[in-house]
């Protein structure tokens, strides 16, 4: 098995463990077949904070044969039933039309990647210069496509949803056998959307463990709490199905993340990162500072005369920090002093016969 830990993409970009998190806006089909509405889609997701927007780059009949085969979801807020081919088929994305998004996604400063589903597709992603190339959970057991990724020698995403650990282990094998170098896997869970309790974030840790690449989260649940302590739990990528308006007809926008929500998601995400820090047991700096001025020091209790034999009942505790520490207490009593100190003077080594 081959640990690495983080991989970098052809612009620089590194991902996985130290790595600030990256954030996917999968836009997928919710452009609907209609590249403004894509572009449009693109420079939203810029907007809100997203490091990469992702699509969906497919031949439909690369994976359904029968056309009596239907989808029911939801859309506008009313049930819809409508057949999976045609469905799909009216949001493909030719060559040209990724030529298209690659170039607005050039403009907008996010990089651009997409999910093909066969040597065709992924030949059209590869001549549009993907950044990545994602593997649907769907597809996990689709070897021979997996296989063809990694000879492209391109950084691949692996979703593993639906997924036994055998499935995983075998589309991980099947990646690194061909020659496959810079893997990450996603926690996912294929239902939409997904209720807390079936998020099992737990599982980040257990495919870090498992198989040593960097491990991110495809995010199906509502709102943005999942995706935060995701990245609490190491999560180095997060992907988060968007849209600019969940009322747009098609099955996808309405448990999508609109501007607004994926922008609050990539917020809270990066806020949750900065929070994580160092494991190192010491003060930050400034609480070096706020450490002379807080913590307490032995000070004396009552006006002293020089000469003075120190008992405890001539030591208080007080602020600022600068003087003997009151765990130092010991030190002190018994001592003689060497000079007059007002009531709560901070005592110091002059203070003492012998310093």
């Amino acid at each position: 098995m081959l640990v690495r830990r983080s991989i970098s993409l052809a612009n620089g970009t590194a991902i996985g463990e130290g790595c600030a998190p990256f954030f996917a806006a999968e836009i997928g089909i919710n452009h609907n077949g209609d590249l403004e509405l894509a572009r449009e889609m693109i420079r939203a997701a810029a907007r809100a904070g997203a490091t990469a927007v992702k699509f969906q780059n497919y031949l439909t009949e690369d994976f359904i044969a029968d056309r009596s085969l239907t989808h029911t979801y939801l859309s506008g807020g009313k049930e819809v039933v409508e057949s999976q081919y045609e469905m799909f088929k009216r949001c493909e994305l030719g060559a040209k039309d990724l030529r298209l998004l690659r170039s607005e996604a050039d403009q907008c400063g996010v990089l651009f990647f997409t999910t093909p589903t066969g040597e065709t597709t992924l030949n059209d992603a590869v001549e549009a210069g993907v950044s990545l190339l994602k593997n649907g959970s769907d597809y996990l057991g689709h070897l021979p496509l997996i296989r063809a990724m990694a000879r492209t020698g391109i950084p691949t995403v692996l979703s593993t949803g639906m997924a036994l650990l055998t499935d995983i282990e075998d589309a991980v094998t099947a990646f690194e056998g061909a020659g496959g170098t810079q893997l990450i896997l996603l926690h996912c869970v294929s239902s939409y959307p997904t209720p807390p309790a079936d998020v099992n974030l737990h599982k980040i840790a257990a495919l870090r463990d498992a198989f040593g690449v960097p491990v991110g989260f495809s995010d199906h649940t509502e709102g943005s709490a999942a995706a935060i302590v995701a990245v609490a739990l190491g999560a180095c990528f997060i992907e988060k199905h968007f849209t600019i308006d969940r009322n747009l007809p098609g099955p996808d926008h309405w448990f999508s993340a609109d501007e607004s929500a994926f922008a609050e998601l990539t917020k809270g995400c990066r806020t949750a990162y900065a929070t994580l820090g160092s494991s190192v047991l010491r003060p930050t700096a400034e609480e070096a500072l706020n450490r002379m001025q807080w913590r307490l020091s032995c000070t004396a209790a009552d006006d002293l005369r020089a000469g003075e034999i120190l008992s405890s009942s001539h030591i208080a505790f007080a602020r600022p920090g600068s003087g003997y520490p009151p765990k130092a207490v010991d030190e002190i009593l018994g001592r003689v002093l060497t000079t007059d100190l007002p009531k709560g003077a901070t005592f110091t080594r002059r203070d003492f016969v012998g310093g």
